[in-house]
């Protein structure tokens, strides 16, 4: 028996970050939370982490920024954006990057849902039929 994906969400809104921690976390997902990138990148969940879910928008490391460092150092980890402040440029720029979904606040539970299923099934950690 495999175990469940692990989602690391990033976004330093407490709020945000704990209302997406308990609806990923009732859909059956190992969730850790971060209130930055940097925490994230210090933290040991970077190497077991199944799929990012990030805020666009934070102080000292964006998102955008967090998704082409990981690049860099060869982690190909599939990426949700989630943004207040929805830019059509910066949303063209993440999906160009590599993200699967990118999610304007609020968003629904299905909206997240959906990006997630598709995330992880693109890495092979979908469920079979």
């Amino acid at each position: 028996m495999s175990s469940p994906p692990v989602i690391s969400i990033i976004d330093d809104d407490g709020s945000v970050r704990a209302a997406t921690y308990n609806l990923v976390r009732s859909l059956g997902y190992v969730v850790h939370t971060f209130a930055s990138a940097g925490e994230f990148l210090r933290s040991p969940h970077v190497n077991d982490t199944s799929c990012v879910i990030a805020d666009v928008r934070m102080p000292a490391m964006s998102g955008l920024e967090l998704q082409a460092h990981l690049l860099a150092e060869g982690y190909r980890v599939p990426f949700i954006f989630i943004t207040a402040f929805s830019a059509e440029n910066v949303r063209a720029q993440a999906l160009k990057a590599g993200a699967h979904c990118f999610l304007t606040k609020p968003f629904t539970g299905e909206a997240l849902s959906g990006c997630l299923d598709a995330a992880l099934g693109a890495r092979g950690a979908g469920s079979s039929e």
